[in-house]
């Protein structure tokens, strides 16, 4: 089995930029979400866009957002796919796709069987589907740390290519991808030393963890 691909998610410093691309992952996540500890705003991710270049693909992660902070962010972050993380329906994810031209991920709150069948309902409207743990009702969507039963993705076959997502660390990676199968592998809180400040030394770890399988 090939190595997944790896996303370092919630970047906001040019030490972490610098890290996940040193350590080959293939894409890092900015995040334009204001009540997130992560969130850039569109004049740091312009900054970080510019330091990356084409070393590394850059993906938004939005929260149910309006048209003007995608097209501000898009343009800003130089992003190269959206990641819908909010209650985007398939109507909407189409409509951002086909508004911007640009992958759409689309995360999806796993607690049990029911929330993986959900993923056929965008097989028309995105690109990949991130399977990401469900939070406490009233929490901000991911980066919490949290994961789900990853048994319930031993027998997903579904129409289009995935991500695992949620409570990923350098500890238990390589478990996960062992488990799962999964093609890409998402982390955020389980590379920081405290909430939103990312470390160096664990994006390094992460990437060489995930790289070893």
């Amino acid at each position: 089995m090939p190595a997944p691909a790896i996303k370092i998610c919630g970047i906001s410093t040019p030490d972490a930029l610098d890290a996940a691309i040193a350590g080959h992952a293939a894409h890092v996540g900015f995040v334009f979400y204001p009540p997130s500890l992560r969130n850039v705003a569109p004049s740091l991710a312009a900054q970080l866009a510019t330091r990356a270049g084409d070393r590394i693909s850059k993906v938004g992660l939005f929260v149910d957002p309006d048209d003007s902070l995608l097209a501000e962010a898009v343009a800003a972050g130089q992003l190269d796919a959206i990641q819908l993380h909010g209650k985007e329906t398939p109507e909407r994810a189409a409509q951002v796709k086909a508004r911007h031209g640009l992958p759409v991920w689309k995360a999806l709150s796993v607690a049990s069987a029911n929330d993986i069948t959900r993923a056929s309902a965008y097989r028309e409207a995105a690109d990949l589907i991130l399977f990401d743990a469900k939070t406490p009702k009233g929490a901000l969507p991911g980066g919490m740390g949290l994961s789900f039963d990853w048994a319930l993705l031993s027998a997903y076959r579904g129409p289009l290519p995935w991500g695992l997502a949620g409570g990923l660390t350098p500890d238990n990676v390589t478990d996960a991808i062992a488990q799962t199968g999964a093609p890409l592998v998402d982390t955020s809180s389980g590379v920081e030393s405290s909430p939103g400040i990312k470390d160096v030394e664990r994006i390094a770890a992460f990437c060489h963890a995930a790289h070893s399988q």
